[in-house]
């Protein structure tokens, strides 16, 4: 779908039927099975030998492993697990993340928190800021100056930025809520997507195909409907580690802190 379409399509549906997604918003926020955020230290080592990767990794509920019982088999542990088998060596990882968090939490978090040199951040950001309608120029902004202070004040040479989910495939969600929010997320999507087309040291990757898919995504997603179970983190992490991995000979020939170019995709 066109952007422009999908913009307008999103702004008319939320005119139109704004007391029935009020309601179904405000129902779906009473109703919801709410689940703890995964158990275990937010930060490790993965992997034997050399260490070959410090990394990163901000973001929401996502990121701290709600759906997951323990850290080593949420988003954090996996992917670290991953980067390690990818690149042969011992990766260092750090978790910064905390339910409800907008791109704006996490950003005062960043910049409140004492960090250790990373070479890599990864965000999970978006779905706060969809739900609570966060305008898309600000997002982005506040993603930018995300990387930028982690740029600054850890040495970051690449931020991995994964893609907001698709949420018309959460299953938690009523229509026509579901498809109003999933919306939202492709505009988030597609405007950081042309952000970053042909330059930087960011890059954005979009989810695994079957979290796009109604049906296989209830087979991906933690009893609430709207987190990945333990299955939906590893195939998320193995392709955040596979982008990660083939950008990696690039990112480490610079030193930290500077600004490279990057292919998009």
């Amino acid at each position: 779908m066109p952007r422009e379409a999908a913009g307008m399509l999103d702004e008319g549906l939320k005119v139109l039927l704004a007391p029935l997604l009020i309601w179904q918003g405000r129902r779906v926020r009473r109703l919801a099975l709410r689940l703890p955020e995964a158990v275990g230290a937010r930060e490790g080592e993965a992997g034997r030998g050399e260490l070959c990767l410090r990394l990163l990794i901000v973001g929401d509920s996502s990121a701290a492993g709600v759906g997951a019982a323990t850290q080593d088999e949420a988003l954090a542990g996996r992917l670290a697990q991953a980067l390690a088998a990818r690149l042969q060596g011992r990766v260092q990882w750090r978790l910064l993340a905390r339910s409800g968090d907008l791109c704006a939490d996490a950003l005062r978090q960043l910049r409140e928190t004492e960090l250790e040199p990373a070479d890599v951040m990864v965000t999970a950001l978006g779905v706060n800021d969809t739900v609570g309608q966060v305008p898309v120029r600000r997002w982005l902004a506040q993603l930018q100056a995300l990387h930028q202070l982690a740029v600054a004040r850890a040495g970051v040479r690449y931020t991995l930025h994964s893609a907001v989910p698709p949420m018309h495939a959460f299953a938690l969600l009523p229509q026509p809520l579901r498809v109003w929010l999933g919306l939202r997320a492709l505009r988030l999507n597609r405007a950081l997507s042309r952000q970053l087309a042909g330059h930087t040291a960011r890059g954005l990757q979009s989810l695994p195909a079957p979290l796009h898919q109604v049906a296989a995504a209830r087979r991906l997603m933690a009893p609430d409907g709207f987190h990945p179970n333990p299955e939906g983190y590893a195939l998320w992490a193995e392709v955040l580690a596979e982008r990660i991995a083939q950008e990696w000979p690039r990112i480490a020939a610079v030193p930290p802190g500077t600004q490279i170019t990057l292919r998009s995709r």
